[in-house]
């Protein structure tokens, strides 16, 4: 540095000084601009983050069922469509065909982290006079824990399925009025018949949705099964991922591959998707504009040192100074600005983000959600501000450097 940049730096840092309020005000600015895109990056990465971990935390990424029923227009000796329009059929609670063969299959692609086999369907909660409807689901335990992450939502009581037991959400059990221990009887229609069974609720789960918690019940996979009239069968094959933003394309593998009906999280929750992609690109925009905010601050506060420091330039020039060495003064003068206000930028969204996240709380008195600034982005950010100090500093440094040095003396 003290070779090749030796001489450009002691001016630049010189010419720096001698404009001190000037340097302190565009450092500000620039420390502004980079504590703006730190802090929104930080905030609406923190967002996204919370909103995907309640809605994948109730719900599998990928869900395959069995393909739906459909019904095949008749057809004329000669091929031709007889009867072109039909009624769509009613469709049944169906197993996932060889569904005990496919799960170990699945578990052996990389992608899927977990497998879980699921029995689903509707059905009466009943407790004295009290009667409530509700989403029957029947699993295995250990395998819908690593799905949903189960126990981590129990709010009274032990998670525990043995055979005549359950699991209810929290709103559900509030309006049966029943606690853990209490007996609650399970009723569903199969065909023209009535089945019932009475279980022990163990655990109370808040699943982070109210229409969730009020009419969710689980039991074991094979209450569910006899309950639902689908003796060894499953309806549902729940998966969840090492990485979630995979979904779509391993759908789209699944359906080749399998003759299933695969759904994924984003095509189950599209709006979502389409606002987090909105948030992403409201941020890319936020970011580009204070970065070229920054650079014009940067580019007129160098203008205004060219015009100033005319004579000196040209006393360095009649001194020996090169173009390319005065072109480098300015680059200097604007990377160092660049930096420096990186620096102060960077501290200061560490002071916004921990303001917001002790400042600002819900109703429970916690924090909304977890914000934290990655090193790596505090990084990009201020690479990416000094950078445009240096690409800011070009016109005045190359405006600086065709100066003639006669007359830049004599003015």
């Amino acid at each position: 540095m003290q070779g090749w940049l030796g001489f450009e730096l002691r001016v630049a840092l010189r010419f720096l000084r001698e404009g001190r309020m000037q340097t302190l005000l565009i450092i500000v600015g620039v420390a502004a601009g980079v504590a703006v895109v730190a802090y929104i990056s930080a905030l609406i990465s923190g967002l996204q983050g919370s909103t995907l971990a309640k809605t994948l935390g109730a719900q599998a990424h990928l869900v395959l069922r069995a393909p739906d029923d459909m019904v095949t227009p008749a057809r004329a000796a000669d091929g031709s469509v007889a009867l072109s329009e039909v009624q769509p059929r009613v469709q049944r609670l169906r197993s996932v065909a060889n569904w005990q063969a496919l799960v170990p299959l699945l578990e052996q692609m990389g992608p899927i982290a977990a497998v879980s086999p699921m029995v689903s369907g509707s059905g009466l909660a009943l407790r004295g006079e009290a009667a409530q409807a509700i989403a029957l689901m029947g699993v295995e335990l250990e395998r819908y824990d690593r799905i949903v992450g189960l126990r981590s939502k129990v709010v009274s009581g032990s998670a525990r399925l043995d055979p005549g037991e359950a699991i209810l959400g929290r709103e559900l059990a509030a309006d049966l009025g029943v606690r853990v221990g209490d007996r609650v009887t399970l009723q569903t229609t199969v065909g023209s018949r009535s089945v019932s069974d009475a279980v022990r609720v163990t655990a109370l789960v808040d699943l982070g949705v109210r229409d969730l918690n009020r009419r969710t019940v689980i039991v074991p996979l094979r209450a569910a099964q006899s309950l639902l009239g689908l003796p060894g069968g499953v309806t549902v094959l729940d998966m969840t991922l090492k990485d979630v933003w995979t979904a779509n394309e391993l759908a789209a593998e699944l359906r080749q591959r399998y003759p299933y009906k695969v759904e994924s999280w984003q095509e189950n929750n599209a709006q979502l998707v389409s606002a987090l992609n909105a948030q992403s690109v409201s941020t890319a925009l936020i970011r580009g504009v204070v970065m070229i905010v920054v650079v014009l601050g940067i580019a007129s506060v160098l203008v205004v040192s060219v015009v100033q420091k005319r004579r000196e330039i040209g006393i360095l020039r009649a001194m020996g100074a090169t173009r390319g060495q005065v072109l480098r003064v300015f680059l200097v003068q604007g990377a160092v600005v660049g930096a420096l206000g990186s620096a102060l930028g960077v501290l200061l969204a560490v002071a916004l983000i921990w303001a917001f996240t002790h400042f600002v709380r819900g109703s429970d008195g916690l924090p909304l959600f977890s914000i934290i600034l990655p090193l790596a982005t505090a990084l990009q950010v201020a690479g990416i501000a000094t950078l445009c100090g240096v690409l800011a500093a070009i016109a005045p440094a190359r405006r600086a450097a065709a100066m003639d040095p006669a007359q830049a003396i004599r003015i």
